[in-house]
């Protein structure tokens, strides 16, 4: 086995483990994530001196069990991910294949579109819009969905153009085929492939700007236990009990990690396919 492949088996892990958790949240979860307990609360964790059994990774200032917390915001992350890249995913998709296919005039559009996207910086962007719409998981969701797409558009459009120089689709184009029968049976599936990679940073993406949005107060709000917000309450205490901070921002990053060794991983595999 090659250290390459161990990566992704590794970052397949990573990202299997926490879906699983993000979808079964409700059925493992020891502790109800909102419930507060000031009786308990900052609790520390199990590897320190004054942990408790029934609260394996303690609790947070108002005595809310962090695992669970934890748990539920991994299903938080990955809803955002998703959710985040198939929104991008349509827009950049959509721009990038019109671009390649139909080239010209709305090759420039689409191009001078591509440009302005990325003069505009993101994070100031997202930081704008949420702070006069407000923040809601819905607004999070659409902002960053709106504003990350240029990789896709620009990747749908590239690996387009290289797909409409080959024979099968000059053949198609011969034959009579129709552009939507070309677009959707002849250069879509062949940069599927292209795209599917772009999907898992994005999805990365994705995360680490709702975290960064959550930690700056204006991302999920709260109650919701997102890994930023909970890294945001969190750095008041960051002196006396830095695990408050150490356990969601491992996590955050564990899983920004898995993804982009299962982003690395499908690019090799996908590769070696395509050259098979």
């Amino acid at each position: 086995m090659t250290v390459r492949r161990a990566f992704a088996l590794a970052g397949m892990g990573i990202v299997g483990v926490t879906v699983l958790l993000a979808l079964f949240a409700p059925w493992i979860t020891p502790h109800d994530p909102f419930a507060q307990n000031l009786e308990a609360r900052m609790v520390p964790p199990f590897w320190l001196d004054g942990s408790s059994p029934q609260h394996l990774f303690g609790t947070d200032q108002l005595g809310r069990d962090y695992l669970s917390r934890l748990i539920y915001g991994a299903r938080i992350s990955m809803i955002i991910g998703v959710l985040v890249t198939v929104c991008s995913g349509v827009i950049g998709t959509s721009l990038g294949v019109a671009g390649g296919f139909f080239g010209g005039r709305v090759d420039a559009v689409v191009m001078f579109i591509i440009t302005c996207r990325l003069a505009i910086p993101l994070i100031l962007v997202a930081l704008t819009v949420v702070s006069f719409v407000g923040s809601s998981f819905a607004v999070v969701v659409l902002t960053l969905g709106l504003l990350l797409w240029e990789r896709f558009a620009v990747v749908a459009r590239i690996t387009t153009m290289q797909v409409c120089r080959l024979d099968y689709i000059a053949a198609a184009r011969a034959t009579g085929c129709s552009r939507t029968h070309i677009l959707l049976r002849e250069v879509l599936p062949n940069i599927a492939q292209h795209l599917i990679v772009v999907a898992t940073l994005e999805v990365a993406l994705a995360i680490l700007l709702e975290a960064a949005l959550s930690f700056l107060g204006l991302g999920v709000p709260s109650p919701l236990p997102s890994w930023g917000l909970m890294i945001s309450e969190a750095k008041d205490y960051m002196y006396f009990s830095p695990w408050l901070i150490m356990i969601p921002g491992t996590a955050l990053f564990v899983l920004v990690l898995g993804i982009n060794l299962l982003g690395d991983g499908l690019q090799d595999w996908l590769g070696a396919t395509r050259d098979a």
